[in-house]
């Protein structure tokens, strides 16, 4: 076995007891929250469920990189890293919750989310139809709200030194902070009259996805195990380009991607026009007129879609953006290499960073 299929082997063993713990603690956590709503009214208990139920079915990549860098750096309290990892899911909770109102979606993971639930709540009990639609909107604000406030009560409560503690807060913040002006950088940009520039996309994949879901992630774990700053510093460096491979990825499995194994729709991002790698690319060539033509056309059929995909690979915009992945893998790996970080981590992360090309979901 090599040492990297060596590595992924004890990182899957290590996920699986993980995810155990993991899956507890939200459980526990939901539970407790259910119990006191049930107190004050039967529509706020069943919002908690209904949030337990949107946190569930992910996969958890934020979770396990908190524990994988704690571990890897020295960590042994695995019921502390299970916190700060819960912490760190649940703010993932929110930001698809949130995600989902802005861009007005009612479906989460092939399921109906949060807005439909209570919409489809409000209709049983005799609403009209936009009432119903106020029912889930409120409904999914207020419980994106909540997982973000429990988010924070977690680390705010951990047993550790405050020092310790508050940056752990402050990391947490970090990704609040950055993400929220990605988010808004991704509506912007969907909304401009001009096609995005490759730079902007990739500023905004940064600052909405590789800051919270891979840097602060991979630091919460390593400040929580007492790393030394340059260790620190270096997984926040490969969080961020390991995560804007992530995203770009993503983005091509949005459109080109198989949606037996990704579980969403091929054509969604072309009727919504999303601004991506692939569309920044196709704005520079000559296929672009016929290219935006289509894109972001809500009516757009699967015919209409397989002509923007071959027009998408025509003009190299396919290419491009793997090649772009591929490129943020390779600094993602030179961040590693010129690292002093313990062997099992490096190679633990270097088999995370090869998946953020290969996967096929």
């Amino acid at each position: 076995m090599t040492d990297l299929a060596a590595a992924e082997a004890r990182s899957s063993a290590g996920e699986t007891a993980a995810d155990t713990d993991i899956e507890h603690e939200l459980g526990t956590l939901f539970a407790a929250a259910r119990r006191r709503a049930g107190d004050l009214d039967p529509h706020y208990a069943a919002l908690w469920r209904s949030l337990a139920l949107q946190s569930s079915g992910g996969k958890r990549i934020r979770p396990h990189l908190v524990r994988l860098a704690y571990r890897g750096l020295g960590g042994t309290d695995a019921a502390l890293a299970t916190r700060v990892a819960v912490a760190f899911e649940l703010l993932h909770t929110a930001f698809l919750i949130h995600d989902d109102v802005i861009d007005r979606d009612t479906v989460r993971r092939g399921d109906p989310n949060i807005s439909a639930r209570f919409a489809a709540r409000a209709i049983r009990n005799g609403t009209d139809e936009r009432t119903s639609e106020i029912w889930g909107e409120t409904a999914a604000v207020l419980a994106g709200d909540l997982a973000l406030s429990l988010a924070h009560r977690e680390l705010a409560l951990l047993p550790v030194e405050a020092e310790r503690r508050e940056r752990l807060l402050d990391i947490l913040d970090r990704a609040v902070f950055v993400s929220a002006a990605g988010e808004l950088a991704d509506v912007v940009n969907a909304g401009a009259p001009e096609p995005t520039s490759m730079p902007r996309v990739l500023s905004t994949l940064e600052q909405k996805t590789a800051v919270y879901s891979f840097e602060c992630p991979l630091a919460a774990g390593a400040v929580l195990a007492g790393a030394p700053e340059a260790s620190i510093s270096a997984l926040e460096r490969f969080g961020r380009f390991i995560g804007i491979a992530f995203q770009i990825t993503d983005d091509v499995l949005g459109v080109f991607g198989d949606p037996a194994v990704t579980g969403k729709s091929a054509a969604s991002d072309l009727r919504e026009g999303k601004r991506t790698a692939l569309i920044a690319h196709a704005a520079t060539t000559a296929e672009w007129p016929r290219i935006a033509a289509g894109l972001g056309d809500p009516a757009l059929d699967d015919a209409e879609a397989d002509e923007l995909r071959e027009a998408l690979r025509d003009c190299g915009a396919l290419d491009t953006a793997m090649a772009l992945a591929e490129e943020h893998v390779t600094l993602a790996r030179y961040e590693l290499d010129t690292a002093d970080l313990p062997a099992e981590l490096t190679a633990e992360l270097g088999a995370i960073a090869r998946r953020a090309v290969e996967r096929a979901r």
